[in-house]
């Protein structure tokens, strides 16, 4: 007589198993600092672009689209931009900017593209007219 192992009894070892072998091949990610990001923000009368971050070393050098950026902050750090200082500094129609992170005694620095905010960077068209037909 042939008896199907189907019951509780079976599937936890089972499971224990397969939980085990995965732990082994499987490795883990490592826990990344979290990527530079961008928003628009209000600041006095106009409008700013914050970018902020984090850095492990206070004493890292924080660039834009390679230009050195006075930061707030010690490893959370965060910076607002005028939009006119942005638009200098960028491609026309650009779609992200390069925050790049020195470290005093590094060769290279660390770059990480950050997406602007959806038309930041983008001509405003002037409509003379919309003419919609139906059909």
């Amino acid at each position: 007589m042939i008896r199907v192992a189907t019951g509780l009894r079976f599937r936890q070892p089972v499971f224990a198993l397969m939980a085990a072998i995965s732990a082994v091949i499987l490795p883990s990610p490592a826990i990344a600092a979290p990527e530079p990001s961008a928003k628009l923000v209000r600041c006095g009368a106009e409008n700013c672009l914050r970018v902020s971050g984090y850095r492990e070393n206070a004493a890292a050098t924080v660039m834009v689209n390679g230009y050195v950026v006075p930061v707030e902050g010690a490893r959370k750090w965060a910076v607002n931009l005028p939009l006119d200082t942005v638009r200098e500094w960028s491609a026309p129609h650009a779609r992200t900017i390069e925050v790049s992170l020195q470290e005093p005694d590094a060769v290279e620095a660390q770059n990480a593209k950050v997406r602007l905010p959806i038309g930041l960077l983008g001509d405003v068209t002037l409509l003379a007219s919309l003419v919609i037909s139906a059909g």
